[in-house]
């Protein structure tokens, strides 16, 4: 029979879903059985959506505030926490466990893990934990701490810091992150490419200035740049600023709205812009695609920057100022940072990790059913 592995997401951030998505695919190609559930959906939904309204909410408008209480989640015990809000979803996740009899649990979010190990307590055939972790060099205590057989991280930078942080190298195993399997199977630009034109994929947040002015500031660097402006859950909200922009600047401005071709549109553009999420900074890192960050969460979404930094693909540009100043960088002297950018990306690798994951848990289980 074909393993089963149930993959449990949640909705705060989307490099939980994202990951749990793309592990899954890579999974069921590989012959395995996957079910992707989000406990805290299922068990809260209520609580849930307004908790993920408001966590985007304070991200984007607030980040210093959102810096303050991620600091302080170092600090909690979870082990120990029956968090009111979480009792019903890890009621949930029990039942889903109970139900479906998985080979293994592979948790995006770190929470899961100290739900499993007080409802597994007592169980004679216990499936097998795993923690894909989403984020990057820059560690919270929850991921450290959780209680989980095997960490499956991104890459070695994270790999280093999570040992230096107390925890066994042999199950700290760096798979790359889970991101799309099609990633493996397209071509991304190569680094002597004409660039002319040198196309820009925009990743907006939800507000609206930012898309004007930081789109506005890409199309002025260089008459060579066009630009994709993807507008995602936001298309109502910000497509008249949008327009603004295609109209001031015919025939070098896209808009698009919500859309499934994401590894297509990274691997035929030179590079792209968008928030320091771990899931759109290791998709940029899969295409090979350079990326300059618009917007950075405080706390978890600065490990992902420094990622692109230890690598050399990527940097900073919060302001039209700066993000000007950037795009002109890299395509001075014939695309000479660019270029080099490229290079870097293409000695780092990483275009298959939800595939690495897949194969390492599937011969972890299978090792386990024949002991």
């Amino acid at each position: 029979m074909p393993a089963r592995i149930l993959i449990c997401t949640a909705a705060f951030g989307e490099g939980h879903n994202s990951a749990a998505r793309n592990l899954a695919l890579a999974l069921q190609e590989a012959g395995a059985e996957a079910r992707v559930a989000d406990p805290c959906l299922l068990g809260a939904p209520v609580s849930t959506r307004w908790l993920c309204h408001g966590y985007r909410f304070v991200t984007t408008r607030f980040p210093g505030l959102w810096y303050r209480v991620y600091l302080r989640t170092g600090d909690v015990d979870f082990s120990k926490q029956r968090m009111p809000l979480m009792r019903k979803p890890e009621r949930k996740l029990g039942e889903l466990v109970d139900t479906w009899q998985p080979d293994a649990v592979v948790a995006t979010y770190p929470l899961y893990p100290y739900f499993l190990e007080r409802l597994l307590e007592g169980n004679p055939r216990p499936p097998k934990i795993f923690t894909v972790v989403t984020d990057s060099i820059e560690i919270n205590a929850a991921w450290l701490k959780c209680p989980t057989g095997e960490w499956l991280v991104s890459d070695a930078y994270t790999r280093d810091t999570m040992i230096r942080g107390g925890l066994p190298a042999e199950r700290v195993i760096d798979t790359g992150f889970p991101v799309n399997p099609a990633f493996s199977r397209l071509t991304p630009l190569a680094a002597d490419d004409a660039c002319e034109p040198f196309r820009v994929l925009f990743f907006s947040t939800s507000r609206r200035l930012q898309v004007r002015r930081f789109a506005k500031a890409v199309l002025q660097a260089s008459p060579r740049t066009q630009i994709t402006i993807v507008l995602g859950k936001n298309v109502r909200h910000l497509w008249k600023r949008a327009k603004e922009i295609r109209d001031a600047f015919p025939g070098r401005v896209k808009i698009k709205g919500w859309t499934r071709k994401v590894p297509q549109l990274l691997n035929s553009h030179h590079l792209v812009i968008g928030k320091a999420g771990g899931a759109t900074v290791h998709e940029a890192i899969a295409a090979r695609c350079p990326m300059l960050v618009h917007h950075l969460v405080p706390g978890q979404e600065e490990g992902n920057l420094r990622l692109l930094e230890s690598i050399g693909s990527g940097r900073l540009a919060d302001t039209p100022e700066t993000m000007r100043a950037a795009v002109t960088d890299l395509l001075a002297d014939d695309a000479a940072l660019w270029r080099s950018m490229k290079r870097k990306l293409a000695l780092h690798g990483r275009n298959a990790g939800a595939i690495a994951s897949a194969r390492h848990i599937l011969e972890r289980c299978k090792g386990s059913a024949q002991g």
